[in-house]
């Protein structure tokens, strides 16, 4: 079929979905008119792979270990949007000015649901699934709920973390996710087994082979033991299903994501001073010792990575500088969990948004205190509150995995947790004598200014969500406040310690008890925009909302 240019009109413009030769019915779909507004809000930046000092063999392994996200990056696709996968790879070949623009959208979102207007489609209508690809069209919460009432036997099955669930007749059926996505997984573990035979680190490539089981089981536990058993090693992989912020349903459902990354040796001694002291902020935070449980003895490993290559919900959309991983809740219990920081990705943000944006925000001699030093600081306490807290959730005196309990606001939740219990772990340090005093507003201006970032994503993103609705609580309670002769924002230094307790007694709280409606009616209170921070964001429209990285190994989805 020949290729037929999409025409831009005043309001919208339309492509076809039948592109390809092998498509015969072709389908229209509006475009939103503004497109090339919004692509402007992504700065593409160039992230490239340094191997230099690498060997030949080495080098090989990291291509290796490349390849195989790449078959993550093709379930991604299929999890969060097969009609977009089909438009986009439709356009591959067009050179048409607005053909390229939508492509180049479509991957930077990862679909045809714009992440920086809540969630909704940019190319074509309706609204944007809940459950993505991960449930029956339509389907709803209380579908499930009423349905796994009358089916209670199947309930784990379709609460399953790793299923997808489908229509058979009149009942529900849950798929694996290594049944469901085989043939990519079956390539994917193909490729860790030749990498994992390329290594030179013993306790690397067992961790490979490991992962290659996984893979083909959806059990994660036992490769996971092994992953947090690395100790500093020169290469390492994010490569899994993890996160659940596709799912908008039940907020238990995975999706999948990879990170190639390069020890960065250099920063990655710095750590030390923050591993040493997980323990004592765990037993410092404000809950009762049994939603608390010791880290004494438990694993917090640390490293500062460079990434040259990332896919699946870790390329698309908000552009993570930190993870903390796994979420598994028996592991936190048994050993801990692993803070990843990508270091390039992290000097991106920090140079082309977060800098520039709380020069536009804070008043000036507040904004010069926004380093990239201190964002790093904050982005490090953050990912080790991720893995303290409360394991579980209790209810009824049993315990309760803390995302079923409180469902599609869980990740917003978490994230919010992770900020204000780093910031409250970062007022420990400081009244310890781990960290400088004289650095604390450095600490909480550059955290401020990271709000400011973030925020702009809109509300749809969960670590949007949950800024705002940190923004709304510190002005509750003066520690933010705006100034109304120059419209900039102040931070009330001060105030920041008491406010940050108290809005961690309450995050910590929610998760220990695994109260949905309390969890569900604090986002309703504080997560709204108000007008005039709306109106103060408008003076940011010429700093990208975020950066677009490319780097040296070609991307894509088949």
């Amino acid at each position: 079929m020949k290729k037929i240019p999409m025409m831009v009109l005043a309001a919208a413009f339309s492509i076809s979905f039948g592109l390809l030769a092998a498509q015969s019915s072709p389908v229209k779909a509006p475009v939103v008119a503004d497109l090339e507004q919004r692509l402007a809000r992504w700065k593409s930046v160039d992230l490239p792979f340094r191997s230099d000092s690498l060997s030949a063999r080495e080098r090989q392994l990291v291509e290796k270990l490349v390849a195989a996200s790449r078959e993550l990056e093709n379930i991604y696709w299929r999890q969060v949007d097969p009609q977009g996968m089909a438009l986009y790879q439709s356009l591959a070949r067009s050179t048409a000015p607005a053909d390229v623009a939508l492509r180049r959208y479509l991957w930077i979102n990862g679909g045809r649901y714009d992440l920086l207007d809540d969630n909704r489609p940019f190319v074509g209508g309706g609204a944007t699934p809940a459950g993505r690809a991960l449930y029956p069209a339509g389907m709803t919460r209380a579908d499930i709920e009423a349905y796994v009432k009358a089916h209670p036997a199947e309930k784990a099955a379709i609460y399953g973390e790793r299923t997808v669930i489908v229509r058979d007749g009149d009942r529900l059926k849950a798929i694996p996710y290594h049944v469901q996505y085989k043939p990519w997984l079956d390539r994917a573990a193909a490729l860790l087994r030749e990498a994992a035979d390329l290594s030179a680190e013993p306790a690397f490539a067992k961790f490979l082979r490991l992962r290659a089981k996984a893979l083909l089981t959806d059990d994660y536990y036992e490769s996971d033991l092994a992953w947090l058993d690395l100790v500093d090693p020169k290469f390492d992989i994010i490569f899994a299903p993890y996160e659940t912020y596709l799912d908008g349903l039940l907020g238990v459902k995975t999706s999948y994501g990879a990170a190639v990354m390069v020890r960065n040796d250099g920063e990655s001694r710095k750590l030390a001073l923050f591993q040493k002291y997980v323990p004592d902020i765990q037993d410092a935070l404000p809950l009762p010792p049994e939603d608390r449980p010791s880290k004494r003895g438990r694993l917090a490993p640390m490293e500062v990575m460079d990434t040259p290559f990332r896919a699946g919900d870790l390329r698309h959309g908000y552009q993570a500088v930190a993870d903390n991983l796994p979420n598994d809740p028996r592991i936190h219990e048994l050993k801990g969990s692993k803070r990843i920081f990508f270091k390039n990705y992290m000097d991106a943000r920090v140079k082309e948004v977060i800098i520039p944006v709380s020069h536009v925000l804070l008043r000036e001699d507040q904004a010069a205190k926004v380093t990239g030093e201190g964002y790093l600081v904050g982005t490090l306490m953050h990912e080790i509150s991720h893995g303290i807290g409360p394991a579980f959730a209790r209810q009824g005196g049993q315990k309760r995995d803390i995302r079923e309990a409180i469902g599609p606001a869980f990740s917003g939740l978490e994230e919010a947790k992770a900020d204000v219990g780093g910031l409250f772990g970062l007022d420990w340090l400081i009244r310890h004598g781990a960290l400088p005093k004289e650095r604390a507003e450095e600490y909480y201006a550059s955290f401020v200014g990271g709000i400011f970032r973030t925020i702009r994503f809109g509300t749809g993103e969960a670590h949007a969500r949950a800024e705002m609705m940190e923004f709304n609580f510190l002005s509750e309670k003066g520690a933010i406040a705006r100034d109304p002769q120059s419209g900039r924002y102040v931070i009330d230094f001060a105030r920041m310690p008491v406010a940050i307790a108290a809005l961690a007694r309450e995050l910590l709280e929610i998760e220990a008890t695994g109260d949905r409606a309390r969890a569900e009616g604090w986002f309703k209170k504080y997560e709204a925009m108000p007008p005039e921070l709306a109106e103060a964001l408008k003076a940011t429209s010429a700093i990208p909302v975020d950066f677009d990285p490319r780097g040296s190994f070609p991307e894509g989805v088949k």
